[in-house]
């Protein structure tokens, strides 16, 4: 497809549609994240800050809250590595924008799934004091492990094989096309399970870098839509798993040297 047809394509009303959802998601993100300066005075003089503060932190917020707060940052940090499969989708699509917004409802289904469970890991983190109030790790050991697990499952083979699909979309497609819009929401729950697949261990370093931390979601964005572009991504998926792996050891290791 040339380019100026593309662009057209990519500039139709569903596509300005999902970009505005993207680009409300990481809004919502910038003004519910605390400032640095708060976040480090939490770490400091700890829970009873909050309190004191009345910030709506995830142990005084509730389940719903957190919940509502992961669905945010699931939204805003998975759709963009989405791009390249909804465009190929576009290309192939017959069904109109209901049929796009159907693939895409059902791609961000799963993440609410995610959701769903990160949230309640999250409150129990919290209430086990492995995390702050605001989801940063209170255990060096335990960020090492998360570190770790990330790290490993670089190399496995369920992460090379959800991301084959991922870096393939037409070969997706190809393999799975279902016409109309309720076709449409199955290769979306379809194509979110294989995304779930290849992203899951590292958007579980949130507890290692800070759920809300702008910064480390920024971070994780890049390196998730990098390792879904072919060209990049091939290259960049083991070294990734060996800089996490050395980066737990040294995280273990300073903390057994300050034991």
């Amino acid at each position: 497809m040339r380019l100026a047809q593309r662009l057209r394509q990519m500039t139709a009303g569903h596509w300005l549609a999902f970009y505005a959802l993207i680009l409300a998601a990481w809004a919502a993100l910038f003004f519910m994240a605390p400032a640095a300066e708060i976040r480090g005075a939490g770490q400091i003089f700890g829970a009873d800050f909050w309190v004191g503060f009345c910030a709506a932190t995830p142990d005084i917020a509730g389940y719903l809250r957190v919940f509502l707060m992961w669905s945010v940052m699931s939204a805003a940090m998975m759709a963009p590595t989405a791009f390249p499969a909804f465009a190929v989708f576009d290309d192939l699509n017959r069904a109109g924008r209901a049929g796009f917004a159907a693939i895409a409802g059902g791609y961000l289904a799963v993440w609410l799934g995610f959701s769903l469970i990160a949230a309640a890991a999250q409150l129990a983190l919290v209430k086990a004091e492995l995390l702050s109030p605001f989801g940063d790790s209170r255990s060096a050991i335990f960020s090492a492990v998360l570190l770790l697990v990330a790290g490993l499952y670089q190399f496995s083979p369920v992460k090379e094989g959800c991301l084959s699909k991922c870096r393939l979309p037409m070969a997706f497609f190809m393999q799975h096309w279902q016409p109309g819009p309720g076709g449409a929401w199955r290769m979306g729950l379809r194509l979110g399970a294989d995304c779930l697949g290849c992203c899951w261990a590292l958007m579980t370093l949130a507890f290692v870098g800070g759920v809300m931390n702008l910064a480390f979601m920024g971070l994780a964005t890049l390196i998730m839509v990098l390792e879904k572009l072919p060209d990049i991504g091939r290259p960049l998926t083991k070294p990734l798993g060996a800089v996490l792996i050395l980066t737990a050891g040294v995280v273990l290791a300073r903390a057994l040297l300050m034991t």
